[in-house]
């Protein structure tokens, strides 16, 4: 095992910083080697690391998503109203209605087996969308019109959102009924994951304010209620829908809203945990890829993933009417709803572990998607955001 953390750690940050300096996203060299390292390559990771990859990638989401919750001001997101409660699912399902429509066309398959597919490749990543949303934030750029505020926000609760949706598909798939209850969990999940972290984190402040602690032991004990807010989720899964990872962010937005001074350390705190964070998550996210089933799934797999992104993007541009941004602005935020990955790397494998007949072409669509999104709206954030959006004048 310690040999194939040496491995993950040292060749993902040599790759990555390799990329970084050809001008391409660091996570693009860490997939790669994710890819290589994988026992679909040269097999050189332990399989007691690949037991628990989905834990640690769910640990580095966790690190992310308080990152952006300790950054988060919620003025700068009442500022955009509408539209970042649209971004949470108006590009969702317009991509998954995009892929009901060109998925039994390019494929065969039925509705059914679309709509599978499509609530599968349809999350957003925020591993890839929220540390350059947090970037621009830092920088200025957008700002003033709270562009990084609403893709962040958006992006943090559309994967709730296309999870339910998943789950309503599958059991539709293996039960041949719907519940209504299944939609209604939607909605439950995220307040009550919203209402959690704000009580989470209202004592969170008072305890800090009380008792005198370093700022290291603070994170101990903030990642310790994460862990048991996901914890927390699995345990009350089929009886009371509650998003962990929603809970997470909201307890660090209500830190940062009433002990802003603390937010501004803690948050320093985790971008230096956030180096070791990404290593790993983009790593076991590439470890996951199987890339015989992406050679042999042929162009249509790649005309499926690019027809679906410009219903997205086509959908993006639905939540973004009647509002103050400019063509640029607004072009800006469909190339960052581009990016997918951990969702994919989570769920593309469940329809074939249940047997269904779409399961290895839905795997393997989800495997092309996390290939051709991520660096594909890596690049184009890191490289236009400064073209695109205006910065804030007080930063200038």
């Amino acid at each position: 095992m310690l040999m194939s953390i040496a491995f993950i750690l040292l060749l993902g940050l040599l790759l990555g910083s390799l990329f970084q300096k050809l001008k391409l996203p660091s996570l693009l060299g860490m997939i790669i080697v994710g890819i290589v390292l994988s026992p679909y390559a040269l097999n050189l990771i332990d399989e007691s690391i690949l037991t628990i990859s989905a834990d640690l990638r769910q640990i580095a989401l966790v690190i992310i998503l308080t990152r952006a919750g300790l950054s988060l001001n919620l003025s700068d997101l009442k500022k955009v109203g509408r539209p970042a409660i649209l971004m949470c699912f108006v590009p969702a399902c317009v991509e998954i209605g995009g892929t009901v429509i060109l998925a039994p066309i390019l494929f065969g398959i039925t509705l059914l087996e679309a709509a599978i597919m499509g609530s599968v490749i349809a999350a957003v990543s925020p591993a890839v969308i929220v540390p350059r949303m947090i970037r621009l934030m830092n920088e200025g750029y957008g700002t003033d019109k709270g562009i990084p505020e609403l893709i962040l926000a958006g992006a943090s609760v559309d994967d709730v959102f296309v999870i339910v949706i998943f789950t309503v598909f599958m059991s539709l798939a293996s039960t041949g009924t719907i519940s209504v209850i299944s939609f209604l969990q939607i909605p439950v999940s995220i307040v009550l994951g919203i209402i959690t972290g704000i009580i989470t984190g209202t004592l969170l402040i008072k305890f800090f304010k009380r008792f005198h602690m370093r700022d290291s032991v603070k994170i101990l004990i903030i990642l310790s209620l994460s862990f048991l807010l996901i914890e927390l989720q699995n345990r009350l899964e089929g009886i009371i829908p509650i998003s962990g990872l929603l809970a997470i962010m909201s307890m660090g937005i209500v830190i940062n809203q009433r002990y802003h001074v603390l937010a501004q350390r803690l948050s320093a705190k985790y971008n230096k945990l956030w180096i070791a964070a990404e290593v790993f998550l983009f790593v076991l996210v590439g470890a996951t890829v199987d890339l015989q089933y992406a050679v042999a799934s042929g162009i249509c797999a790649v005309l499926l993933v690019l027809g679906a992104l410009v219903f997205r993007m086509t959908g993006v541009a639905l939540c973004l009417m009647k509002t103050n941004l400019n063509r640029k602005e607004r072009f800006f935020c469909m190339l960052a709803y581009v990016p997918k990955a951990t969702v994919q790397a989570a769920i593309g494998a469940l329809p074939l572990s249940m047997g269904l007949e779409c399961g290895q072409i839905v795997l393997t669509v989800a495997v092309l998607s996390i290939l051709i999104t991520a660096p594909l709206g890596a690049i184009c954030v890191d490289n236009l955001y400064k073209k695109l959006l205006k910065k804030s004048e007080a930063l200038s």
